[in-house]
């Protein structure tokens, strides 16, 4: 069995914010699976179901970004898995617009509801896929940046990238990590942080 948790904010006035783009690749997965993430599992809601043949379990914290920790380590120890079996989709503006990164272990590289999960499971040995919102210019304050809503075509692109991370998690639950990374991985411009989480 895998834990496959989206990070973001509950609650619609984060709902199509690039912070909550953890929480929309979650949606997306249930949609294909046919799998109802709305149970709720200690801090998160939660849904049971089948992904390219495994058994997996959906989730997304309601804990807010910040303590996201906690609700990934009840649920691990809910359905008795280790952190091997953790696979946590979230945003990063350390990665190019519209980009993902599929990796094996890695640092939090500065995202608060990462350093959560590393913090609560004492561990960075957890697999992830990194959806790319690094602004295309300058910006003041980059907190409030990922917690404003997507304009129209940040939304049209946001799909397109929630598709494709949700490819590289059915192809990481059938033929691991290492395919995925192969396939999705590609090279991006400069400026993105390759030694990131």
């Amino acid at each position: 069995m895998r834990l496959i948790v989206g990070l973001g904010n509950p609650g619609p006035e984060y709902q199509w914010t690039p912070h909550n783009l953890g929480f929309l690749a979650v949606d997306e997965l249930a949609n294909r699976g046919g799998i109802r993430v709305e149970r709720p599992e200690g801090k998160a809601l939660a849904g049971r179901g089948k992904l390219g043949g495994e058994e997996i379990v959906l989730a997304k914290p309601l804990t807010m970004m910040n303590l996201s920790g906690i609700a990934v380590r009840e649920l691990l120890g809910k359905y008795e898995l280790q952190p091997k079996d953790l696979l946590v989709l979230y945003d990063d503006v350390a990665l190019a617009w519209g980009t993902i990164r599929v990796r094996e272990r890695g640092s939090a590289g500065g995202h608060n509801g990462m350093k959560s999960v590393i913090g609560a499971l004492g561990t960075e040995e957890f697999s992830r896929v990194r959806l790319g919102v690094q602004p295309d210019h300058p910006v003041g304050d980059l907190a409030v940046y990922v917690l404003r809503p997507m304009k129209k075509a940040q939304l049209e692109e946001a799909a397109t990238m929630i598709e494709e991370a949700a490819d590289a998690v059915e192809l990481m639950v059938r033929e691991g990590v290492a395919a995925a990374m192969n396939r999705f991985n590609r090279r991006n411009p400069a400026g993105e942080d390759e030694a990131g989480a």
